[in-house]
């Protein structure tokens, strides 16, 4: 229950402090703006965030990925009846939920990354890219047990990566742009996993590094 109430705290800090980080970056004066907005007092704010800005953008990307599967999985019942969408469109609508959640936020995610580039949070980085990549094949219903499960996330993880920083950029309407580089890397990425599996036999003896990136949600 404590754990959930810390959660329901962060994600209240998270959402009043994206306004302010354009201006004041991931920043304890932002986080200060943030307690203030919400009523939480500042030491509680400052120990729900112990690493500071790190801590900060971890909790808005967690938030972002709740948002995009709650939003997902209303955008994939919405239309009862209709001819179910395919798995790669299935995919394809993830990653543009993902960044419609954000979309407001645009120079906080910008940020962000600049967080995540600094050598000591690059783990960090690694651990929620690997996150949002596991969420958005939770979401949309594929749950594979072979060796699969690994090189989908890796070839999904570098596709969200190219296609975050062509979004940051991005200003066609409803970035189309963005939607149209998804779509042209997923068709590489089918043909990727199909060789994958070719191989799987042989390759379950190999150690695999995404092991170690199990969702930290």
């Amino acid at each position: 229950m404590k754990s959930l109430f810390a959660d329901s705290e962060r994600e209240r800090l998270i959402q009043a402090i994206l306004p302010d980080v354009p201006f004041d970056s991931w920043s304890t004066r932002a986080l200060r703006g943030a307690a203030r907005r919400t009523g939480i007092p500042l030491p509680e704010a400052l120990a729900l965030f112990p690493r500071g800005a790190p801590d900060m953008v971890a909790a808005t990307s967690h938030w972002a990925d709740r948002q995009m599967l709650h939003r997902l999985e209303s955008a994939l019942l919405q239309t009862p009846g209709a001819e179910p969408l395919g798995l790669s469109r299935r995919v394809a609508l993830a990653i543009h939920i993902r960044f419609e959640v954000v979309l407001p936020w645009r120079e906080a995610v910008r940020r962000g990354l600049s967080v995540l580039a600094l050598p000591q949070n690059a783990p960090l980085g690694l651990r929620l890219l690997y996150d949002s990549v596991d969420a958005i094949w939770q979401g949309v219903g594929d749950h594979p047990t072979d060796f699969s499960y690994y090189t989908k996330r890796a070839s999904l993880a570098a596709i969200l990566a190219a296609a975050t920083l062509y979004w940051l950029d991005d200003r066609s309407p409803d970035f189309a742009d963005t939607d149209a580089f998804v779509e042209r890397r997923l068709g590489d990425l089918y043909r990727l996993t199909g060789i994958g599996r070719r191989f799987a036999a042989a390759s379950h003896a190999m150690p695999n590094p995404f092991r170690l990136f199990r969702p930290s949600r």
